[in-house]
């Protein structure tokens, strides 16, 4: 049965300013922290991406025709800070008030993200959500845009604060490219969640009539066998990627079992615990209290293996399927069940991960007052068909037949009980990835990177439909 969807329930799409914009350089705009490191490894340049900021009306308008009711897409702190904190930039300024403004335009509300991976690179360089610096910068930022951007009603504090502490203290693959320190990324964890907490607050504070929430990368994690072994195994992953964080900002409240968990994995690896104060924790209390909604990014989900060994992990970062490998000492090793399908960077395509993370959240953290989908889709290896024309159309059936699967999943879980309000694909147009450069294409939209042209894929279209009869096609 083909899942159907609430009327007021919204179709968008979601992006990041450093994974669109380009223009790094233009305008006044700061550096960050991916700048330096991308340019040691050489691999590629965050330049020209999508070029969003010269493109943006374009993309909005394609948004408008093809049913993309919303738009996810973040101010980059660095184009109105350039240092963090300081001087404010005008024209940064003045860009996302451009950006707004076409997005009125063309009947595509913003969801605006504060802080998605791209931190100033001084304040990086400080220590980054490791410095209390850095946390006082990023709650100052976020009141100026507040105040300063009146036309937005729906904020979001951070975008997938596990990937951050995660890929830069424990895999290492996000600069400053650290690996096995467990106690650097449970403190991370906890101060993204205190700025977090103190950013909700103050503008709960302000009184602007907006909502404001956060967005959690939450991959569902199984054990891989009914054994107790790899049943501990796999609480131990789900508290260091996703339950500190759900606790954290859905209930206000660390949960005694959480932080055993916690307690455990550093212990194994000769670390100390994260610490607190008695205000971070009301300040957690008091956010979770007045949070308006929760955003999920699911892509694929995790399975379990005990595991004793040393930490070893291997970032698929080019499409070679197949040589993902993550074993952490103290938790586990990712071990994918038989007769899952996978993408070409070795993501499990699993639906019904993405229905028990959302009933998980309804279930199990009453506070939540919404939650969105903020980020789902697939990566794949497109090219540009050999004398494309302006009325060339890009097939792409596996992203139709990913959406659908997912979708369904959604809707399952509304059916069940699970208050879903709406969906955004990553991503509306083709982007610069972070660890992947310009080979992993997630986009309704196909750019050509060097001409910047604009080509429709199928996925557009059948996204339209979606979105005009709030039913999946068959």
């Amino acid at each position: 049965m083909n899942g159907t969807f609430p009327k007021d329930f919204i179709f968008g799409g979601a992006s990041a300013a450093y994974q669109v914009e380009g223009a790094t350089k233009e305008d006044g705009k700061g550096r960050v922290l991916w700048d330096d490191f991308l340019e040691k490894q050489g691999r590629f340049s965050p330049d020209p991406a999508a070029d969003f900021y010269h493109h943006y009306d374009e993309d909005l308008a394609l948004s408008q025709k093809y049913g993309v009711q919303a738009l996810r897409l973040s101010i980059a702190w660095s184009r109105i800070f350039p240092d963090g904190d300081g001087a404010v930039e005008p024209r940064g300024v003045a860009y996302y008030h451009r950006v707004f403004a076409a997005c009125k335009e063309h009947h595509v509300e913003p969801f605006v993200t504060l802080h998605h991976f791209d931190t100033p690179e001084k304040l990086h360089e400080e220590g980054d959500w490791l410095s209390q610096h850095m946390l006082d910068a990023f709650v100052d930022y976020a009141k100026f845009c507040f105040k300063e951007f009146p036309e937005v009603k729906y904020w979001i504090t951070i975008n997938e604060p596990t990937s951050m502490a995660v890929q830069q203290y424990t895999s290492g693959t996000f600069p400053p490219a650290e690996t096995g320190r467990f106690d650097k990324t449970f403190q991370a964890e906890h101060n993204q969640l205190v700025a977090h907490a103190r950013i909700v607050n103050a503008y709960k504070e302000m009184n602007l009539g907006g909502q404001i929430g956060i967005v959690h990368a939450l991959q569902t994690v199984y054990p891989y066998s009914d054994s107790p072994a790899d049943q501990h195994a796999a609480a131990l992953q789900d508290a260091l990627e996703n339950r500190l964080y759900l606790d954290g900002s859905l209930a206000g409240v660390y949960a005694p079992e959480t932080l055993a968990l916690v307690q455990e994995i550093v212990d194994k690896n000769d670390e100390p615990m994260f610490k607190t104060t008695p205000e971070e924790l009301a300040e957690l209390k008091l956010a979770a209290t007045q949070l308006d909604f929760v955003g999920v990014n699911n892509y694929f989900s995790k399975w379990l293996k005990a595991y004793a060994g040393a930490s070893e992990t291997h970032h698929n970062g080019t499409g070679a399927k197949g040589t993902s490998v993550s074993r952490l000492h103290g938790i586990g090793e990712e071990k994918l069940p038989e007769g899952i399908e996978t993408t070409d960077w070795d993501w499990p395509i699993y639906p019904r991960g993405m229905h028990d993370i959302l009933m998980r959240i309804q279930n199990d953290y009453p506070l939540t007052k919404a939650i969105y989908v903020t980020e789902n889709g697939i990566g794949l290896k497109e090219e540009l068909p050999a004398g494309a024309t302006d009325d060339t159309v890009i097939p792409d059936p596996k992203r139709i037949d990913y959406l659908g699967k997912y979708l369904n999943a959604i809707a399952d879980a509304i059916k069940d009980g699970a208050n879903v309000k709406g969906y955004f694909i990553w991503s509306l147009q083709d982007q610069f990835s972070w660890t992947n450069g310009y080979s992993k294409r997630y986009g309704l939209f196909f750019v050509d990177f060097p001409t910047q042209k604009r080509y429709i894929k199928q996925s557009a279209s059948w996204f339209k439909q979606v979105s005009d009869t709030h039913v999946i096609p068959d």
